[in-house]
């Protein structure tokens, strides 16, 4: 029987603390205070913490960079939003997966925290020092800016150079540092996925990257889970991301990559029995559309994956990482609170389509379609299964 490797955390602590003219923050964090623009918004204060990381649960190290940034305002905090808003004032989330600001843990930690949660950024260790260099050098900037023209990462936190390093490296230590400095959590996001042997057929996947797509992609969700339920609040939610793979064929999207998501799906229904009686957390994934991220890249067609998803979707557009991000924000919001071990769709409905309306076979149809977008030919997709 194969064995599988405990995960592993450390983490390395930094305690800046700068006091504002309204709120001071204990010494685990900081405090930034600015004006806004806005009329609703008359001061932005938020918090940074910074700590690190755990080990994979099939080898690779991951860490985790804290970065918390709540936003809040300071005469109306305790005050309802006007209308039916999500509202996140007060909570605070982990969101475990950021590596760069255009994949969806970016979009969904920023709708996050434009929605007002304080939020606690986690990123692998390989994509660490590039994540730590683009934030410095500005690169994030423009992605960083809120709703209400503030910054998802203040100042403070994109220039210090003591975030560097860490030694803890189990996914315990992880929690027990984040309880040590914030109590407790609200809102946890699992937005990892990995699978060493994608772009191989199933039938030429090894057993070792077979066993590392499920373990990555399906089980560091339950793990970080069965950590963390023990810090977060009744009526937390928990939000993982998946992919039809898990249920359609997608040539090309191998390496148990597609299995990986199957138990994914399943593993969330089962959570959402068993955190929800226990501890009354909502668990539910979000069957996110085909996005041009980092990640995505490597499995060498997401071009053609976007373009077959404008060709034949209902919504006949590029899906955003936003999108997704402020489907996480409801979901983990009160407005949510009756809603638990569901796969939710946001890929422009493609998921309903039972065939490819761009098939010759439909030539003849008179289908309609957006012509500023599709006047173009759609290729269809192949795949060369050969090495």
């Amino acid at each position: 029987m194969a064995t599988a490797a405990t995960p592993a955390t450390n983490m390395a602590m930094i305690k800046p603390c700068i006091s504002s003219s309204r709120k001071v923050f204990m010494s685990s964090t900081a405090s930034f205070s600015t004006e806004s623009k806005e009329a609703s918004w008359n001061r932005l204060t938020s918090s940074s913490h910074i700590s690190s990381s755990f080990r994979s649960i099939f080898s690779a190290p991951i860490k985790f960079k804290k970065v918390v940034t709540r936003a809040m305002s300071s005469e109306n905090e305790n005050k309802p939003l006007p209308g039916l808003p999500v509202d996140l004032r007060g909570k605070r989330a982990f969101i475990a997966g950021v590596a760069d600001d255009n994949g969806y843990g970016w979009a969904i930690a920023k709708s996050l925290a434009a929605a007002g949660a304080e939020i606690i950024v986690g990123t692998w260790v390989p994509a660490l020092n590039i994540f730590e260099s683009s934030l410095r050098r500005g690169k994030f900037d423009e992605s960083r800016v809120l709703p209400d023209v503030q910054m998802m990462f203040p100042e403070d936190v994109k220039s210090n150079k003591r975030y560097a390093g860490s030694s803890k490296w189990t996914v315990k230590e992880l929690v027990e540092s984040v309880k040590q400095d914030f109590g407790s959590i609200d809102i946890l996001v699992h937005s990892l996925a990995n699978g060493p042997e994608v772009t191989k057929p199933l039938l030429e996947t090894s057993r070792n990257g077979y066993l590392a797509a499920i373990s990555a992609s399906s089980y560091s969700f339950v793990s970080l889970l069965k950590e963390f339920v023990s810090i977060m609040n009744p009526g937390g939610a928990s939000i993982s991301l998946t992919y039809i793979a898990s249920e359609r064929i997608i040539p090309g999207y191998g390496g148990g990559m597609s299995s990986a998501k199957a138990a994914l799906e399943s593993d969330t229904r089962v959570l959402a029995f068993e955190a929800g009686r226990k501890h009354k957390i909502r668990v539910n994934t979000i069957s996110a559309g085909p996005l041009r991220s980092r990640a995505a890249k490597a499995i060498g067609f997401i071009d053609m994956m976007i373009d077959y998803s404008l060709a034949n979707a209902p919504l006949q557009k590029e899906l955003s990482a936003e999108e997704v991000g402020n489907a996480a924000a409801f979901l983990a919001s009160p407005l949510a609170s009756a809603i638990t071990g569901a796969v939710v769709y946001v890929d422009n409905g493609l998921n309903a389509m039972g065939v490819g309306v761009d098939s010759p076979v439909f030539v003849d149809l008179d289908i309609p379609k957006d012509k500023l977008e599709l006047d173009v030919e759609i290729p269809t997709i192949f795949v060369n299964w050969t090495s």
